[in-house]
């Protein structure tokens, strides 16, 4: 499962609920192996040890049913700092990040040490930025997806910027790791250093635009989506940014984010069966999806974990939730393909903190 955010100021992280936590941890019970598959914690919003205090409940609760067995974490661009202490180790070595790699969390291992040390019986590992959870199956939490999107997304434009500025690209874990990871670090030293109301108005600023485009505010839908949009992107692309494209719905985030994550897929793990990813807050495939947009050039299928967030401007109305509805993972077994289950159906969430 991916995408649980811990510690969002808006409180929209569905899990800070003791309800929903105990269902989720209900589910994990008979699991052998649990992977959280990136941004499990929202370590761009809170200091590290406001958040180590905040989600105790949940990894001491996670720590309770996984005794005897494992917990991999997987960072994302959220929780990126988690790996930080391993990728130093790398560059110290001066070996490169490959794209399937694995570690022991022990004590004084960072963040991930202090979360670890809650879950004393469970064997606590990391990997990044993936990992074969069988020979034909690979995981990634999907953010270098960021890097071909052509969705003018704000981390898809800081992340071609960032492209730009470094000179590094796709084509392998190394490449995109020079061209993201310094952004990564940027954003996780901000959030020590300012305050909760900043953090809060810019993490704030995708979700409004993406309302004002999409009719979900009372600002002109048309002003943005046919005219501020388009000169934006256009300046974008003549200042060699992207290629970027005007277009910013539900279906262009779909459509672009899959494109983007067929190409990722393909750099880091060509020979695999499937895929499994996160960080669009989308899960799918889901009945409807078009199964070529889910699979690569070579055949490999390509599943999302979904999120653990309750945002209004996504998920549309209560009573119809869609795509983007929260408090869906992923199961895996010895052998078949993956199978994507939803622990919250029909289960009423609370209010959000808007």
């Amino acid at each position: 499962m991916s995408d649980l955010h811990l510690g969002l100021l808006d409180r929209t992280d569905v899990l800070s609920t003791p309800a929903i936590r105990e269902r989720l941890l209900a589910a994990l019970a008979g699991a052998d192996h649990v992977v959280l598959l990136g941004d499990a914690l929202e370590m761009r919003e809170r200091r590290v040890a406001d958040l180590l205090d905040l989600s105790r409940p949940f990894f001491e609760g996670l720590g309770d049913v996984t005794a005897g067995r494992r917990v991999t974490f997987v960072p994302g661009n959220h929780d990126h700092a988690l790996a930080a202490p391993w990728l130093g180790g790398l560059r110290v070595d001066g070996r490169p990040l490959a794209s399937e790699q694995d570690w022991e969390v022990g004590p004084g291992d960072g963040p991930l040490g202090r979360i670890a040390e809650r879950m004393p019986s469970t064997e606590v590992r990391i990997a990044y930025p993936g990992l074969r959870l069988r020979p034909d199956v690979y995981a990634t939490h999907g953010h270098y997806l960021d890097l071909p999107l052509t969705v003018p997304r704000i981390e898809a434009v800081a992340a071609s910027v960032m492209a730009r500025i470094t000179g590094r690209g796709g084509g392998s874990a190394a490449e995109y790791e020079a061209a993201l990871g310094p952004m990564y670090a940027f954003f996780a030293g901000l959030a020590e250093s300012v305050s909760g109301d900043t953090l809060r108005r810019r993490g704030s600023v995708s979700r409004t635009v993406w309302q004002r485009a999409n009719g979900r505010s009372r600002a002109a839908p048309w002003l943005i989506s046919r005219v501020a949009l388009p000169g934006a992107v256009g300046a974008l692309n003549r200042l060699g940014v992207g290629p970027l494209e005007p277009g910013i719905s539900g279906e262009h985030l779909l459509h672009g984010g899959l494109a983007a994550m067929r190409r990722v897929s393909e750099d880091l793990a060509p020979d695999a069966g499937h895929v499994l990813f996160g960080h669009t807050h989308r899960a799918g495939p889901l009945s409807g999806d078009d199964e070529a947009e889910w699979t690569t050039p070579s055949g490999t299928r390509m599943w999302n974990t979904g999120n653990w967030c309750h945002e209004p401007a996504f998920v549309g109305p209560l009573a119809h939730p869609g795509p983007y509805w929260p408090g869906t993972l992923i199961r895996l077994d010895d052998d078949g393909p993956p199978r994507l289950e939803s622990v919250l159906e029909g289960v009423e969430l609370p209010a959000p903190v808007i």
